[in-house]
């Protein structure tokens, strides 16, 4: 690479840690290291010829598209367009035919690198007062989005096999593993939500080996299976997970270590039709597990010492498993990752990962905060964090040398953007806003269109009688 493309890929790495507050210092080292993010983008993206839209200056557009309220490529376009006059250079094309091209040149890889490497480091260099006991607690869950009705996203990601074709959308399922006291996301995996082997369990099955010897994994029953519990402990991970419904409890059973308190010994069941016989033959013959009934919950857990891990401790823990569902909320509401814009499989995975990769930032920018002000990750709310990244956006990435960092009063303000302590709070999963009560689409809407126009084609065949 030569000296010139190489002093501006640095150049737009500089803008791009700006925008992301890494301007400051490092009170959680560098979540964006520059000489890495340098090394990354010539080892994924290769040698390229210089465009308008090279991979960086595509990679920034695209996590600005998915961090920004529209969402389309256009605005995307605007926005590289304002950042090319404001560096004071010639202002480019409206045309988002290039950009999307751009986008479809990103290597998956480079997304995907970036976005655990900031998990990662975001996760390893927390304060010490933010861990559990010292250990890192990792929250785990599944949910699903869609996207365009294409013929290719149908072949990858099949809709519901109850809808008939044409009627339904395309359904990607996603499992992501979650840090508690950051709210990064470490790992997680996609896949379609029909056919074999594709349940949350299955997906998870594969996301185990990247968890780290000590982690503390807190899940849901869907997840409590005796080969799931066996696996994860397999690779050194302590689980609180809640009783899967089709167990029964006997709390008369086992080593008593308090009311509806106990430590009992789970058979190994029969081989399932999934398992191969290596694996199975594998697994333990039998699990020491505890569980503890408490506000409600059966909860099964590897932390069996009591004079360790009291119940209370147990029972508080695992009530922190809500906050999985928030944050996955955050990406699907907040950053409208429920409904995906990409035609092709290959780009839906690109989309997914710019997500996570966006939402993994605007979680350091949080911290940074959260150590200025003193307070936890948890107690700051994301939705006004990202509220803030894009109002000072263009005074963070656009900064003239030599003038002071805007980083400073963004921290600040987010550090004052707390959630208010609401203990107890439940609210009922419905809605009450009635929707406007339009017919449903039963039958492919080409075919309801064509209907449509032989309708008005007749209307204004009598009219011109």
């Amino acid at each position: 690479m030569d000296s010139t493309k190489k002093g501006q890929l640095a150049e737009q790495v500089r803008r791009w840690r700006a925008r992301f507050a890494q301007s400051v210092g490092a009170m959680l080292g560098d979540v964006i290291p520059q000489q890495l993010v340098l090394q990354w983008v010539m080892e994924e993206a290769g040698g390229w010829r210089e465009r308008l839209y090279g991979p960086l200056a595509t990679l920034v557009l695209f996590i600005e598209q998915v961090l920004s309220a529209d969402h389309s490529c256009q605005d995307a376009v605007a926005r590289g367009v304002s950042a090319r006059v404001a560096s004071g250079q010639a202002p480019c094309s409206l045309n988002t035919g290039p950009y999307c091209k751009a986008r479809s040149r990103l290597p998956l890889g480079l997304l995907e690198r970036l976005a655990r490497e900031v998990g990662r480091r975001l996760c390893a260099g927390q304060p010490a007062a933010w861990r559990w006991r010292g250990r890192d607690v990792k929250l785990v869950d599944g949910t699903t989005v869609s996207m365009p009705d294409t013929a290719a996203n149908q072949a990858r990601f099949p809709q519901n096999h109850e809808q008939k074709a044409g009627l339904g959308f395309p359904l990607a399922r996603l499992v992501a593993i979650v840090s508690l006291s950051c709210g990064a996301v470490l790992e997680w995996r996609s896949g379609p939500c029909e056919g074999k082997e594709t349940g949350e369990t299955a997906l998870l099955w594969a996301l185990a080996q990247k968890l780290c010897p000590g982690d503390v994994l807190i899940a849901d029953r869907c997840y409590a299976g005796y080969f799931m519990i066996a696996w994860l402990m397999r690779w050194g991970v302590d689980v609180v997970i809640r009783q899967h419904q089709s167990r029964k409890t006997d709390f008369r059973r086992g080593q008593r270590l308090g009311p509806r308190d106990h430590v009992v010994s789970w058979i190994r069941p029969a081989r399932p039709s999934w398992m191969d016989e290596a694996t199975y033959a594998a697994m333990p013959e039998t699990l020491r597990l505890r569980e503890v009934r408490a506000g409600g919950w059966t909860l099964v857990s590897t932390l069996t010492d009591a004079r360790q891990v009291s119940k209370q401790e147990l029972f508080v823990l695992y009530r922190q498993r809500w906050q999985v569902e928030l944050d996955l909320r955050s990406i699907k509401a907040v950053m409208q990752m429920d409904v995906l814009r990409c035609k092709s499989p290959p780009m839906v995975c690109k989309e997914i990962a710019a997500h996570l990769l966006a939402y993994n930032l605007v979680r350091a920018v949080m911290a940074q905060a959260a150590c200025l002000g003193n307070l936890l990750p948890r107690q700051l709310s994301f939705k006004a964090a990202l509220q803030m990244l894009n109002a000072f956006e263009r005074n963070l990435r656009h900064r003239p040398h030599g003038r002071p960092p805007a980083s400073q009063p963004l921290l600040a303000g987010i550090a004052q953007l707390k959630l208010p302590h609401r203990p107890g709070r439940v609210e009922p999963r419905a809605v009450k806003r009635r929707p406007k009560p339009h017919r449903l689409l039963t039958k492919p809407r080409s075919i309801a269109r064509a209907g449509l126009r032989k309708i008005q084609q007749n209307q204004v065949a009598a009219f011109l009688r």
